[in-house]
C-alpha cells in the first residue's frame, strides 16, 4: 500500500477549526511497530488479528458539547479497538499529523502524558 506521499497527495492546511457537538479528534494514533517491556520489537499489527486491541491517541481538539471535565486538549485517551474513524493528514502550526474522530464513549482512560504500550493483540 503506497502512503500518502507516494501517491503525491496534498495534507489539508489547518490554521484552526472547531469540531461539533461532542465529537472528539485525537492525533498521535501509534499504528508502528512496538517495542515490549522486554525489549523484544513487536511488528506493525495494524489491520491483523493481533492488532486487535485499543490504542492511545492525544486529544487533538473538543466539540462544543463534550462535557467530561477529565478529557481536555493534550491529554492522552485509551480509545476501544476500532471505535475511531479513518485519518485525514492535516498541516498546523505544530507541523504534519493525522487526525481522527473517535467515539466518546468508547475511551477507556485518560492519561497526563504519554503512557507505554506494551499491549499485546489476541494472537501472538
Amino acid at each position: 500500500m503506497k502512503t500518502y506521499k507516494e501517491q503525491n497527495l496534498k495534507p489539508l492546511e489547518l490554521s484552526k477549526f472547531r469540531p461539533i457537538r461532542d465529537n472528539v479528534i485525537v492525533s498521535d494514533m501509534e499504528f508502528t511497530e512496538r517495542l515490549s517491556k522486554g525489549g523484544l520489537v513487536l511488528l506493525d499489527d495494524d489491520m491483523k488479528s493481533s492488532g486487535i486491541r485499543p490504542r492511545w491517541a492525544k486529544v487533538y481538539a473538543l466539540g462544543d458539547e463534550f462535557n467530561d471535565p477529565e478529557i481536555n486538549v493534550g491529554k492522552w485517551v485509551l480509545v476501544s479497538h476500532g471505535r475511531w474513524g479513518r485519518g485525514v493528514i492535516i498541516t498546523d502550526q505544530e507541523g504534519e499529523k493525522i487526525i481522527r474522530r473517535v467515539d466518546p464513549k468508547d475511551i477507556l482512560c485518560v492519561a497526563d502524558e504519554r503512557p507505554n504500550d506494551y499491549t499485546l493483540g489476541d494472537k501472538v
